[in-house]
């Protein structure tokens, strides 16, 4: 199963950090976003201007989370309140939703200007598994999922996508939340327990973890491995084609702090 432990039938992967080298155009987007609301409201206040951090604040309150979620998670984490708003909300107003569309604005200009590449071990693992015809999905927090896919060269590699705008139309609450990940294990005709998780996001491992999932790979691409391992992966790898480079990545593992009871309970279930 090119990896990954025998019960596992289904792959669900995140998209940003996972797939395509756009996390680090989201954490720039949202540093963009933020600081400038945090800097109008430091000069009306005269309260010193603390900007958003890339490395402190984006892992714990934004990354893998939705894009409502993740600025009342950060707001939050600066004592900050601002109305909810409406979807209908203009990129200007200064509402949750507001914010939430002057995020999209900038990073959708900053993927158009500067393009989009996917990871070329995480193309070859995916055409491996075409080749192989293993079950396979998208799960991205993001609503530019498609677009990303499509300017990457990777959409006709997963037929099946959970994104933001699924998320919302089937009422999914976001990663830590499982609910994403399960409807693409759904959509894939698996129960979670044959089903293995990809995730760069601490949000989206625990959502893994949650949703009782046969395995959760964390993949690190910036130095967060403890971190992944803590909130419940299973194992961390920096790139997918590293998974070409073992036949058992649980085997490797020993006996896996939880794998073995999970693979016992999916060997009866569907596939």
């Amino acid at each position: 199963m090119l990896g990954l432990p025998e019960h596992i039938r289904a792959r669900l992967f995140d998209l940003d950090g996972v797939l395509t080298q756009t996390a680090a155009v989201h954490a720039a987007a949202w540093k963009e976003m933020f600081d400038t609301l945090l800097r109008r409201r430091a000069e009306r206040t005269d309260d010193p201007f603390i900007p958003f951090s890339v490395a402190d604040d984006y892992p714990p309150y934004v990354d893998g989370k939705s894009r409502v979620d993740g600025i009342r998670s950060f707001l939050a984490s600066r004592h900050i309140e601002l109305p909810q708003g409406g979807p209908d909300d203009p990129p200007s107003a200064d509402t949750v939703h507001g914010l939430g569309k002057r995020k999209n604005e900038l990073v959708t200009a900053m993927i158009r200007k500067g393009g989009v590449a996917a990871y070329p071990g995480s193309v070859r693992y995916l055409r491996a598994l075409a080749t192989a015809g293993v079950p396979r999905a998208v799960v991205s927090s993001s609503a530019n999922c498609a677009e990303v896919l499509a300017a990457a060269g990777i959409d006709s590699l997963l037929p099946v996508r959970i994104d933001g705008i699924v998320a919302e139309r089937e009422h999914l609450a976001g990663k830590p939340a499982p609910d994403t990940f399960l409807a693409g294990a759904r959509a894939l005709g698996v129960v979670p327990s044959r089903a293995v998780v990809f995730e760069d996001a601490i949000a989206g491992v625990e959502a893994g973890r949650a949703g009782g999932f046969g395995f959760v790979v964390g993949v690190d691409r910036v130095g967060h491995a403890d971190a992944l391992r803590s909130h419940g992966a299973d194992i961390v790898i920096s790139d997918l084609g590293e998974l070409f480079d073992t036949d058992d990545v649980a085997g490797s593992m020993g006996t896996d702090r939880a794998g073995a009871d999970r693979a016992v309970r999916g060997s009866g279930s569907g596939s």
